[in-house]
């Protein structure tokens, strides 16, 4: 089940429940190894989140805010999420295949937890 993005944006839906609920936002997709690389680099806020794929472990290094990370296996299940501040270095998730990540606890209002089930839909314009 490879998943083959590019990068550009599109949204993240969060099935929240098994009541098929589910919450929409903004997404960046981020693959190649540049966008990777770059990530939430120097900014000072995000709308919505970013995808980087693929992806296991992430840094914060030169960050200027606290983010939330979210670890997928490549069903795009979360296996783990986690809120971390600049300058730190997140442990590899044997399991992950992509990272989510967003400012320190919008995924929790989102509903991003261990065990949700998240899905990429990719905007017509780009990725």
């Amino acid at each position: 089940m490879g998943r083959r993005w590019r990068d550009g944006c599109g949204e993240l839906v969060v099935h929240t429940g098994g009541d098929e609920s589910s919450v929409t936002v903004p997404l960046e997709i981020a693959t190649s190894y540049r966008a990777r690389t770059k990530g939430l680099l120097g900014r000072d806020s995000l709308d919505g989140a970013i995808l980087l794929s693929p992806a296991n472990s992430v840094h914060t290094f030169r960050m200027r805010m606290p983010i939330d990370v979210a670890y997928l296996d490549r069903h795009l299940r979360v296996l783990a999420v986690h809120t971390m501040r600049p300058g730190r270095l997140g442990m590899p998730r044997l399991r992950a295949r992509h990272v989510v990540e967003a400012g320190a606890g919008a995924l929790g209002e989102w509903g991003v937890r261990k065990g949700a089930r998240l899905e990429v839909v990719v905007s017509a314009d780009g990725g």
